[in-house]
């Protein structure tokens, strides 16, 4: 599973949450994992000793009154471990220099990026179930909630009955901040909802996704209250005709830029490449952005078993924007579009 020869390490101590999640089951709050050709060790709290011990194939240690990252060095000097990997991208320097001072001399930290992040590019069959699960959590909730959607609602009270829904409907959390944006508002990508209200004949966009047994989903969509004038309409149409092209890019081998360069091209022909100004979109699992990213240099390959999310977008100030968003399956064959929520143009 994971290349210790090739790393040239003994050990990989991991401590991002996810990876810790995949690797050893655990689902709590402060843990970190020591990882060896032969066996697993979790280091974590007394809240967890309980948790730990129900979650976890593995040996559990539980540490009191101390840093973690004190008692996996001490476990490190007993195992006789001389090279040991470290996540650079996870790993806080106060943990980093913890461990500096409490390994045994000889011992050497090497910092390693993307190891576990890169098998969990792969979804299990398991994985993709509870994925589909979240994501028809999250559409159930955007329908529950569009009865709601009318002329004088706030952006922030969107937001919370999109995320009381989810709740509702057997989500944890919601997997982001919930992004409900009215008017030239929507113009933002990622704006965070505010206190404004929608009006008659403005766009409303809506990025939501859920977090269901550890996994997220991500879904967005661009709706009109009452009619959208030409230029809106027109862009929305520019939109969804790249956001389909995309996904039909979707196979194996192709690579990540491939996909996000044949949406740039769509909206390029309708002249909105410059209103276009992120990537095309990003795998999910554990975490709502994993790799690989759907963007201009990104040369992974795309594999069968990958979610990803496909999310082209145009956005004008003080005009408004359109985002279409759905979350994807990379099969054997091509891929499958997973979110069921209509992307017909929605005027309520």
């Amino acid at each position: 599973m994971i290349d210790f020869d090739g790393l040239k390490i003994d050990a990989l101590l991991v401590s991002g949450l996810p990876n810790i999640r995949y690797l050893s089951g655990f689902t709590g709050s402060n843990a970190l994992l020591l990882v060896t050709p032969g066996s697993q060790t979790l280091f974590t709290d007394p809240r967890y000793t309980i948790q730990a011990s129900g979650e976890c194939n593995c040996a559990v240690r539980t540490v009191k009154g101390r840093a973690l990252h004190v008692a996996a060095a001490e476990l490190i000097g007993r195992k006789r471990l001389k090279k040991v990997g470290f996540e650079k991208a996870r790993l806080v320097y106060e943990g980093y220099e913890l461990l500096k001072e409490h390994l045994p001399l000889g011992v050497s930290l090497k910092p390693v990026g993307g190891v576990i992040e890169r098998l969990r590019m792969i979804k299990s069959e398991a994985e993709i179930a509870g994925i589909r699960r979240s994501v028809l959590t999250n559409s159930k909730a955007f329908e529950r909630t569009l009865k709601k959607i009318k002329p004088g609602v706030s952006e922030s009270g969107l937001a919370a009955e999109l995320e009381y829904q989810m709740r509702l409907l057997g989500a944890e959390k919601p997997a982001f901040e919930t992004i409900v944006a009215a008017g030239p508002h929507s113009a933002l990508p990622h704006a965070s909802p505010s206190g404004r209200v929608a009006r008659e004949d403005e766009p409303l966009l809506i990025d939501m996704g859920a977090f269901q047994n550890g996994y997220a989903s991500d879904m967005t969509r661009t709706l009109f209250l009452g009619n959208p004038d030409a230029k809106m309409r027109s862009m929305y149409d520019a939109v969804l005709e790249a956001q389909l092209a995309a996904i039909a890019a979707v196979r194996p081998g192709v690579t990540a830029q491939q996909v996000d360069r044949v949406a740039r091209q769509v909206l390029k022909s309708h002249g909105l490449q410059k209103e276009f100004v992120h990537s095309t979109g990003h795998g999910l699992g554990l975490e709502i952005h994993e790799a690989p990213r759907l963007g201009k240099n990104d040369k992974t390959r795309l594999e069968a078993g990958m979610v990803i999310t496909i999310e082209p977008g145009a956005y004008v100030e003080g005009v408004g924007g359109v985002r279409i968003e759905d979350t994807v399956l990379v099969t054997n064959t091509g891929c499958e579009a997973l979110t069921p929520t209509s992307k017909e143009i929605m005027i309520l």
